[in-house]
């Protein structure tokens, strides 16, 4: 398979999937999602790989979904919008609902949507200096696949989504549950490794049966339903826009995306 967006490779029983959009900070545009989503796919199938890792190349894990690619949507319909955030949170959810245990190695910035990526990975290992959050509140946009209440408890949640931060270091993370372990820059990737090999080296079908036994307990307590009524919300959010939609996207398309993100950080500079 021919691949422009991200590179795969196998080290003994663990798949290796690492984001390869360096000059971007690894934006998830449409084409790494499907690539990705393929490769997903194929390690599923390979019965030789029995743990996914996912980390990105260069200054960062990724800076979330491509704001540039989606400014060339135009004004999407309602119903538009409702194809394109369901297929984004499709993509998000595809570490949840993987058989195998998917294990995010996460360094620099891990925003928006690669923020409930790393969510949905069944461990996330982070690098100090590493900055979290969901930026979307400020520009007037919504979050896709809101797991951050099933994972860090409903006050930290609030905290993080009503402000939309996106400045939440390692250690803050660690403290709220987001992340497992926080580990010197550099180290992340082996600590991941480490951790998918302990996991290759458990029984197979023990492990998978495990982990989805643990992710029907969420789905018993209503988690799936509450995912789908947020992402209906954000559906909502997202066509309506706003006025802060309007003046970022103004900005964004007569500046550029540096000046529309300083327009935005600077109201909330003290």
């Amino acid at each position: 398979m021919s691949l422009e967006t991200i590179a795969v490779r196998r080290e003994g029983r663990v798949g290796v999937l690492t984001l390869n959009r360096p000059k971007v900070l690894n934006a998830l545009n449409r084409t790494l999602m499907r690539e990705v989503t393929e490769t997903m796919a194929a390690f599923i199938r390979d019965d030789g790989v029995l743990a996914i890792v996912v980390n990105g190349e260069g200054r960062a894990f990724s800076a979330g979904f491509d704001m540039k690619e989606s400014a060339q949507r135009g004004t999407p319909t309602l119903e538009q919008w409702r194809q394109i955030l369901e297929s984004d949170f499709d993509f998000i959810m595809q570490f949840w609902d993987c058989p195998k245990p998917t294990i995010a190695a996460v360094h620099g910035y891990c925003l928006a949507g690669a923020f409930e990526l790393a969510l949905a990975c069944d461990v996330t290992v982070a690098a100090e200096g590493t900055r979290f959050g969901e930026p979307e509140p400020r520009f007037g946009s919504g979050i896709i696949a809101m797991l951050l209440p099933w994972v860090a408890g409903p006050k930290a949640t609030k905290e993080m989504l009503l402000t939309g931060t996106d400045q939440v270091d390692a250690q803050r993370a660690l403290a709220m549950g987001i992340v497992n372990h926080v580990v010197p820059a550099g180290q992340e990737f082996d600590k991941a490794m480490a951790i998918a090999n302990d996991v290759a080296a458990c029984a197979p079908l023990s492990v998978q049966l495990t982990k989805r036994a643990i992710n029907r307990t969420f789905d018993m307590m209503g988690m799936r339903q509450a995912l789908l009524g947020a992402l209906d919300t954000d559906v909502l959010i997202e066509a309506q826009g706003g006025p802060e939609r309007a003046e970022f996207n103004r900005i964004r398309r007569e500046q550029g995306l540096k000046a529309a993100l300083e327009w935005r950080d600077a109201r909330f500079k003290r």
